[in-house]
């Protein structure tokens, strides 16, 4: 898998990234290192926890990566989150959260993916 076919499948924008970072080394690299952000089990933590200050933390900190590495469809999802938890408990949340997760767990399948065609 390629770097941009990474992108189509974890429904992120590479043209985007790429303006951004103007480099396939740089983007590389950002998007591998997307693996080891604690933000998700941090955020899953939280919400059962019912500590939805950091939480929001969590959340706001997951939208901001995806925002600068281009992650679409992660963005969109953790930023209705984060907007969702930003004064504390909110009844979308629980849903919101699920969304989250299901878009993460996309992420994080299609850089394994390429991680793997990268290594091997």
């Amino acid at each position: 898998m390629s770097l941009e076919e990474c992108y189509v499948a974890l429904g992120g924008n590479y043209e985007e990234a790429m303006g951004r970072l103007r480099s396939v080394r740089i983007v590389q690299k950002f998007v591998l290192k997307f693996l080891d952000d604690g933000s998700f089990d941090l955020l899953v933590k939280s919400m059962a926890e019912e500590n939805y200050a950091e939480a929001f933390r969590a959340a706001h900190t997951i939208k901001g990566v995806c925002q600068n590495l281009s992650f679409t469809r992660l963005y969109e999802s953790s930023n209705a989150l984060s907007e969702a938890l930003r004064s504390g408990f909110s009844p979308e949340a629980p849903a919101l959260t699920e969304k989250v997760k299901e878009d993460y767990q996309q992420t994080v399948s299609a850089i394994r993916t390429f991680q793997e065609g990268v290594q091997g």
